[in-house]
């Protein structure tokens, strides 16, 4: 801040000494050039020569001439006269030139002119210019100062303090049109931040207490299959009954021992992937909106072709961003498993619901691979060897089923379409 202080107070001196500078440079021009009614008096000096006598010339077509007077020779020894000749009239600056006719003079003419009455209007408009352009500049740098440079001051620690998992300190509101909406943001950030550490921690400490628990509760099955496997080893059960009753044994604490494996791995699954969803409602032109804005120059630079349907602007229930994250997930895995040829986006209803699909060129899935494709974890087989970790559309599954809508998805015979189900 105090840099941003110096720098108006340099602007200001630096101002001020322009302001000074050239008014002493236009006064001096002033004096220098503002004698361009000597023109006019030479003029009418020559005429009067000429002419061997005084005769008044023609003021309407003078610019700087208004008055002409004439004092005789012989007359110049009356004091009142000579007093009257040379008083200031008019707010006019006087010229006084000598008529001489033969080498004898005539009289005085007194040339009455304005001439610098001009040049000091052009002195204050030029001095006006600098001194309100300066006065706007510096209003200017004030007013950055308070709605941009010192908001943005009291938020130049907080990216470092989240960075380091500190969310205690408070982020004070601002009502400033362009640092609101900003500020805002950062307070949503530092709350999930925060909200996400504490899940963090919670589910870091029920993730140990659930391996201890299913590490307790395994041991158990895990030991009778062990005394099962040792005693048909050594022959303690004789016969074909004992024997297969004993595999049953074995067979049913082997089942158990799946299952606690497959909460363990449902429980992973869950720590990896915390969804959450805000419902209201929205518009659908928003939120294509907001699809336009980010997919249309991305495809021009793809050169693909993509293309959306006409709609009518229904009000939907869910949460605007959320699923403009579902559309992101699909079209984004439009451009990493399609053809990159085309991509459309059309609108139509069913049951009372606003339905939007989805479609792209390319390999599509296949049809026994359709009802796993929203399973976590779960890759296709048209992927190739592109990278991924399968839960994208697992997560706009849940995102649309905590939304109280539904996702699908149809094979093309050349490409793939996803149809987003939303309650009007």
């Amino acid at each position: 801040m105090k840099k941003i202080n110096l720098l108006i107070f340099g602007i200001s001196c630096f101002y001020l000494l322009v302001l000074a500078g050239m008014g002493i440079f236009l006064k001096n021009q002033s004096k220098e050039k503002g004698r361009e009614y000597l023109i006019e008096v030479n003029r009418i000096m020559k005429g009067m020569e000429e002419q061997e006598c005084f005769s008044m010339p023609d003021l309407d077509k003078m610019i700087y001439v208004k008055e002409v007077t004439f004092l005789k020779a012989e007359e110049s020894q009356d004091t009142v006269l000579l007093e009257d000749f040379f008083q200031k009239k008019n707010h006019c600056e006087s010229h006084v030139e000598p008529l001489i006719v033969n080498h004898e003079i005539l009289g005085f003419v007194r040339i009455d002119y304005k001439g610098s009455i001009k040049r000091e209007k052009e002195i204050w408009v030029v001095e006006g210019v600098i001194a309100v352009t300066g006065i706007a500049t510096i209003l200017l740098l004030c007013y950055l100062r308070k709605e941009l440079i010192k908001p943005f001051l009291t938020l130049r620690d907080m990216p470092y303090e989240l960075s380091k998992g500190r969310f205690g300190g408070e982020i004070p509101e601002s009502k400033n049109r362009f640092f609101g909406k900003f500020v805002w943001g950062i307070t949503m950030l530092k709350d999930h931040l925060d909200a996400s550490q504490k899940k963090a921690l919670r589910l870091e400490k029920e993730k140990k207490m659930l391996l201890l628990s299913i590490s307790h509760d395994i041991k158990t099955p895990l030991n009778s299959i062990k005394l099962y496997a040792k005693a048909l080893e050594e022959g303690v059960y004789d016969t074909d009954v004992k024997q297969k009753r004993a595999a049953g044994q074995i067979e049913r604490l082997s089942d158990e021992i799946e299952s606690f494996v497959k909460k363990v791995v449902q429980t992973s699954s869950e720590e990896i992937i915390w969804i959450e969803v805000e419902n209201s409602e929205f518009y659908l032109k928003e939120l294509i909106e907001m699809v336009k804005a980010y997919y249309v120059p991305k495809c021009k630079l793809t050169m693909t072709e993509f293309q959306i349907g006409n709609f009518e602007n229904r009000l939907l229930k869910g949460s605007r961003d959320s699923a403009f994250e579902v559309i992101e997930n699909i079209i984004e895995n439009a451009f990493k498993y399609g053809d990159g040829r085309r991509i459309e986006i059309s609108f139509y209803e069913e049951e009372g619901c606003q339905l939007i699909q989805i479609s792209n060129t390319g390999i599509p899935v296949k049809k026994e691979e359709i009802p796993h494709l929203f399973d976590s974890f779960y890759r296709g087989s048209n992927v190739g060897e592109k990278e991924g970790n399968g839960l994208g559309l697992y997560i706009c599954k849940e995102i649309m089923r905590k939304m109280e809508g539904e996702i699908f998805a149809i094979s093309l015979e050349n490409g793939m379409s996803f149809h987003l189900v939303f309650q009007i």
